[in-house]
């Protein structure tokens, strides 16, 4: 390509990463932006354009055009008439998009930057990292149920079937993640600078533009660190603006400059990755290094402490990257608060028959391929995603909450936004929420979670099949009516309890529940309240002999013991036994 035409002050050819403003010489590392392609992706097929920037370049041009009133942002209306979509679903995407943007707090007016949006729209078309079959296939199977209601009848999806294949799947490596979205990006990216470029007087490539301001869109996308270090701002990070005047604007450079360097960087980043590949699937388990997740722990009884290294749980040492994993406990009680948390995000994964107590305030939450399990989550202040799991239930304070390809699960929510339902989900039931501890309040206050607003009980339900998972579907399951989830019965609803473990207060009144009950529960709540106290008082007006009131005892200790064991909750008595 001819230099004739280009500005001075932009270089001819792109430096590596490694000499950027940031400082020559730092060893720099280029990565994915994660929550967009985990928590961002929504399987509504008008949203999903396959031909690159044919649509979307006119489309951006017809949201510019409609954002006469705030330039430069469109509102859910004006997005519903663009891509002719409902309201609803219209609003969905723009809260969807406000999830996962980098920048924080997202606007109170509800509108979003048509350029976030056009590139947000773009990554729809991502298709999710197949996952592989698990290692320990025969040990997994000895976690999991032999028996389901739907065994044999609904889709491959089913955990229990995998299991029984011996192709259990489990989440793909945070490398195989990482490398399978850079190459997405390495292989898009330059369709994505067209759509932020601005056009100027010139020939060929030299005639698209890009300004700092437009640059900095990438960061939905990609982010830039250095090595075991904080983020770096894009624009501290890139050659081209990295020494700019912050009093005068920075010069335009052209699109196909700055093309060629997040290649070169991406292609450096990949190498960078793919050394740390095999030891990811190889070698021993490294809890200091960022891209290893702990193998399978199945234990009798494992409680967190602050000052612990629990095994089975695994942080990413890079701090601009870090992230908290809780992964492979069986028969388990596992207790992580705010001084445990590395990062803004916890994923529990592969957890079976265990009681996981999140206490902590996190962005994002994900909770995947989990059994017999109850998962209680602090305040998650943009999304939480449960994915794949069965006979789990899941209490959550949270902005949103995304439920795809569950089963048998109970959802106890408090949530500010539509709980959104997608795939292939049977037998999924919602109730308000039930749980307090006393560091709650604190934590939903760090991230604007509204306790007035619950929405526990208007699912959005999207389609059967999700166009960005990887794995199969069952011929005919798109002619399927997705289904949506049912409230749970008041006479089922009961608060939980969170025991006194490791500083946490115990026993704290769920009356402090900072969301308001609805009437029908709070009315089953005392009835029940009532018919225990009826109970109780009838045994102490009992006028019984001594040797039958031990009987009685002796009868009820029984039944509580049975009840225990079968429940599981033996396991938390165990674990409260040192406290």
């Amino acid at each position: 390509m001819s230099d004739e035409g280009r500005d001075p002050s932009t270089p001819s050819t792109p430096p590596p990463l490694s000499d950027s403003g940031a400082g020559a010489g730092a060893p720099l590392l280029l990565r994915p932006r994660r929550e967009p392609f985990e928590h961002g992706l929504l399987p509504i097929p008008k949203l999903i354009f396959s031909d690159g920037t044919l649509t979307l370049g006119p489309l951006r041009d017809k949201l510019l055009g409609l954002s006469s009133t705030r330039p430069g942002r469109v509102d859910a209306p004006a997005l519903a008439e663009a891509l002719q979509i409902s309201p609803d679903h219209a609003r969905l995407v723009l809260d969807t998009l406000a999830s996962v943007l980098p920048s924080d707090p997202p606007d109170p007016a509800g509108t979003a930057d048509v350029y976030d949006l056009v590139l947000f729209l773009y990554i729809q078309t991502y298709k999710r990292l197949l996952p592989k079959a698990h290692k320990d296939s025969v040990t997994v199977a000895d976690v999991w149920p032999s028996t389901s209601a739907f065994d044999g009848f609904f889709s491959a999806l089913s955990p229990i079937q995998l299991v029984r294949s011996n192709s259990r799947r489990s989440m793909p490596s945070q490398a195989d993640e990482e490398a399978h979205q850079l190459s997405y990006l390495q292989k898009h990216m330059a369709n994505m600078l067209d759509l932020l470029a601005e056009s100027v007087e010139g020939e060929g490539d030299e005639c698209l533009v890009l300004t700092l301001e437009r640059f900095e869109h990438l960061g939905l996308l990609i982010q830039i660190g250095e090595k075991g270090g904080e983020e770096i701002p894009l624009r501290e990070a890139a050659p081209f603006f990295a020494n700019s005047d912050p009093d005068m604007p920075a010069v335009p450079v052209p699109a196909a400059h700055v093309h060629d360097w997040v290649l070169q960087n991406i292609a450096a980043s990949l190498e960078h990755t793919a050394e740390k590949v095999p030891v990811r699937e190889n070698g021993p388990v490294n809890t200091s290094d960022q891209d290893v997740a702990m193998t399978d722990a199945c234990m009798s009884h494992v409680r967190a402490q602050c000052s612990s290294s629990l095994s089975g749980t695994t942080m990413q040492s890079n701090a601009a990257r870090s992230q908290t994993f809780v992964e492979g406990f069986s028969k388990a009680s596992v207790v992580k608060q705010a001084c445990d948390i590395k990062g803004h995000s916890v994923k529990v994964l592969n957890c079976h028959d265990s009681v996981i107590y999140i206490l902590a305030p996190l962005k994002y939450a994900t909770v995947y391929g989990c059994s017999d399990s109850t998962i209680i989550l602090g305040a998650i202040g943009k999304a939480v995603r449960v994915e794949h799991c069965e006979r789990v239930q899941v209490i959550a304070a949270a902005k949103r909450i995304c439920i795809a390809n569950c089963r048998e699960c109970v959802f106890f929510l408090g949530v500010n936004q539509q709980p959104l339902i997608v795939g292939d989900n049977h037998k999924i039931q919602v109730a308000p929420y039930n749980t307090f501890y006393s560091q709650l309040g604190e934590h939903m206050a760090q991230f604007g979670i509204d306790a007035t607003i619950n929405r526990w009980n208007e699912p959005l339900v999207l389609g059967m099949v999700d166009p960005h998972d990887s794995l199969s579907h069952p011929a005919g399951v798109s002619d399927v009516q997705a289904e949506s989830a049912t409230c749970l019965d008041p006479d089922q609803f009961s608060n939980l309890l969170i025991p006194k473990w490791f500083g946490v207060e115990s026993l704290e009144s769920t009356k402090c529940n900072p969301f308001p009950l609805p009437e029908i529960y709070k009315a089953s709540e005392k009835k029940n309240n009532s018919i225990m106290c009826d109970i109780q008082q009838a045994i102490r007006d009992a006028q019984l002999e001594e040797g039958r009131k031990r009987e009685l005892a002796c009868a009820l200790h029984a039944h509580f013991r049975d009840w225990l064991y079968a429940s599981g909750n033996i396991r938390q008595l165990y674990c409260l036994q040192g406290d």
